[in-house]
């Protein structure tokens, strides 16, 4: 990807990033390209399956380093109808082209996704900057749309907990010393603070006359006498 779109976000403030500019948005989209390309969603161990975006059928890039390695000659020049859009977008000269620095590293050097169309990405497999890892382009529509509801969700839970009943927010009420303490004790407030909010959304959606169903109460299981005298290992009969 070249610098200036890996680096499009670089030392914006939070204005440009919740208001981003029309020239950022290009910027923003003109990365889709050059990203690893989904080519089977994570297992059970979490593993995902990416391929170049120069290789397949359709690849979205055009890569120098992708065809020498493989041995992927000039493609032979075939009649294009311009009034078609698909065809023009299609066509090898209307796509990215990707620039390896010149001169270019050395074969044993180069990424494993350049020697293979597809790379296995396994969790944990970036080490401590695993937590970086998003399952959306940054920034990009299906980001700005996830990142919307969850960031409303989380500040109007954040909203409830500060709020007049549980106060997450006053020290007073967070007396303990220590992180660790802190931690604790906070996780147990929240855990109030949930059961109180389910109990006010079911007062809330329950209708006032409606029967309390038998789920609703919980029932000890009673086993049928049948009986049979108690055995050694049961409780004795009482006194006569």
């Amino acid at each position: 990807m070249p610098d200036r779109l890996a680096h499009a976000t670089t030392g914006l403030d939070d204005a440009a990033i919740r208001a981003p500019s029309e020239e950022l948005v290009a910027l923003i989209a003109a990365r889709e390209p050059y990203l690893l390309r989904l080519k089977q969603s994570a297992n059970a161990d979490g593993a995902i399956r990416f391929h170049c975006p120069a290789a397949g059928t359709s690849p979205a890039v055009t890569c120098p380093r992708f065809d020498r390695l493989h041995q992927h000659g000039p493609s032979r020049p075939t009649a294009v109808d311009l009034t078609d859009a698909r065809q023009r977008a299609a066509h090898p000269a209307a796509k990215p082209r990707v620039l390896p620095p010149a001169p270019d590293h050395k074969t044993g050097e180069l990424p494993k996704i350049c020697h293979q169309h597809t790379i296995t990405v396994r969790k944990d497999d970036l080490g401590h900057l695993d937590k970086f890892r998003q399952d959306l382009a940054y920034l990009s529509p299906a980001w700005i749309g996830t990142y919307k509801s969850v960031r409303a969700n989380i500040e109007g839970i954040n909203g409830r907990l500060k709020g007049h009943g549980p106060d997450l927010g006053n020290p007073k009420n967070r007396l303990a010393h220590g992180r660790v303490a802190q931690t604790i004790l906070i996780a147990l407030l929240v855990t109030v603070a949930n059961d109180d909010f389910l109990d006010q959304w079911r007062y809330t959606h329950q209708l006032q006359n409606e029967p309390i169903t038998p789920a609703d109460t919980p029932q000890t299981p009673v086993e049928p006498f049948d009986g049979t005298p108690p055995t050694g290992q049961s409780r004795p009969p009482p006194a006569p």
